[in-house]
């Protein structure tokens, strides 16, 4: 195939095994390596030692009315045994080769994939800060591992965590030298400090230095807002406050780079922004410009001396996955070519069934150059497999 793949899908998923991380994992962590066990009825979970972290549901794309179908068949099916979770995985959720060939009847040229179960217990475990790294490390082998069955093709995106400022240069490091591109890394404050904070610079300059883009994804970081937001959900992990308000934790990181100047410190980092929606992309870029401006007349001084209009700096440094039904073609027109990615989000419930052509449904009307933007550019771009 061509160096640079034509066609991107900048989001989907492989399901790790029930041994993933537990195969993987430095020995002296085993017994906190993450699993999929069965509990006493049969319904598997995602545990760490003797801890349930999330039911190891396999969903269905366009289905989600079946998330949460574990814990519905618990009351209806009183007593009787569910199909096993071997019987209910597709070859396709899991196994390279048949990724791949789906991906060939869809006209897809190569994917970007990220954890699956992987993305509901890294702030679960936020008090034992050695178990996330070991657990994450371990993912991250069997993510370099799927991305050599396909080079070119297929595209692991990492799982890492700044809180561990030595290991995680370390990692990124190790897997710069395997071809890993992508890492994904929460949006959030770290131990207190914002992303911006001086002492994460040595972090920001080594996905510089090592051409490695750290990107954010839907997962389990700690939430945005205020914890009294959130009382009255009792769903454990998908609340209906993050569901409506997916674009903040994203925006306010950003955002904190922008404003401090760390995008212009570090004029060859990437990000990326996957899952977290797209159609609060325009108006932000309105507000962040305006804001700046209006807070340098307050002060009779800009917060931070910068060479560029902060919006600048998002369209220089940053691309956007956008979900079809967001609208890609109105989103493009009102931003500009050179910042959304599609994505299929396969194999997840939200996800497009037929990935590339119900995509394309929701993107009517583009230039040549947008469409070529949108399916494979700016993917590629953030991928570090084209230029500017």
């Amino acid at each position: 195939m061509d160096p640079t793949p034509r066609i991107i899908d900048a989001d989907m998923h492989f399901v790790e095994g029930r041994t993933t991380w537990l195969d993987r994992i430095e020995p002296g962590f085993r017994d906190r390596a993450l699993r999929i066990v069965d509990d006493e009825r049969g319904f598997p979970w995602v545990v760490c030692g003797d801890r349930r972290i999330h039911l190891a549901e396999l969903t269905v794309p366009g289905r989600v009315d079946l998330l949460g179908v574990g814990r519905r068949h618990e009351r209806e099916w009183d007593g009787v045994r569910p199909p096993s979770w071997e019987e209910q995985l597709r070859p396709e959720d899991h196994d390279p080769a048949a990724r791949l060939r789906q991906m060939d009847e869809a006209g897809i040229d190569a994917a970007v994939f990220f954890p699956n179960y992987g993305l509901t217990w890294e702030d679960l475990l936020r008090d034992d800060l050695p178990a996330t790294c070991a657990n994450m490390q371990a993912y991250n082998d069997w993510a370099i591992e799927m991305s050599a069955a396909a080079p070119g093709r297929l595209y692991g995106v990492a799982h890492l965590t700044l809180r561990a400022a030595e290991w995680a240069e370390r990692e990124i490091a190790r897997l710069a030298r395997a071809g890993i591109r992508l890492a994904m890394i929460g949006p959030n404050p770290v131990d207190g400090k914002p992303l911006a904070h001086p002492a994460l610079d040595r972090l920001w300059a080594c996905f510089q230095d090592h051409d490695v883009a750290p990107v954010f994804h839907v997962s389990y970081f700690r939430r945005p807002l205020d914890p009294a937001w959130y009382e009255m959900d009792p769903d454990d992990l998908n609340k209906l406050m993050d569901m409506m308000f997916l674009h903040v934790a994203p925006a306010v990181a950003i955002a904190n780079l922008i404003i401090h100047g760390k995008l212009e410190q570090f004029p060859r980092l990437r990000l990326g922004i996957m899952e977290l929606t797209a159609r609060w992309v325009p108006e932000f870029l309105m507000h962040l410009d305006g804001a700046f401006n209006f807070y340098e007349l307050m002060n009779a001084r800009p917060l931070t001396k910068l060479a560029l209009r902060p919006s600048e700096y998002f369209r220089r440094q940053v691309r956007v996955a956008a979900f079809g039904a967001e609208g890609p073609s109105d989103l493009i027109r009102r931003a500009g070519e050179d910042l959304f990615m599609w994505c299929s989000d396969y194999p997840h419930a939200e996800g497009l069934v037929n990935p590339l052509a119900d995509y394309r449904d929701f993107a009517p009307g583009l230039s040549v150059r947008g469409s070529a933007q949108l399916f494979g550019g700016n993917a590629a771009w953030l991928l570090g497999l084209a230029g500017p």
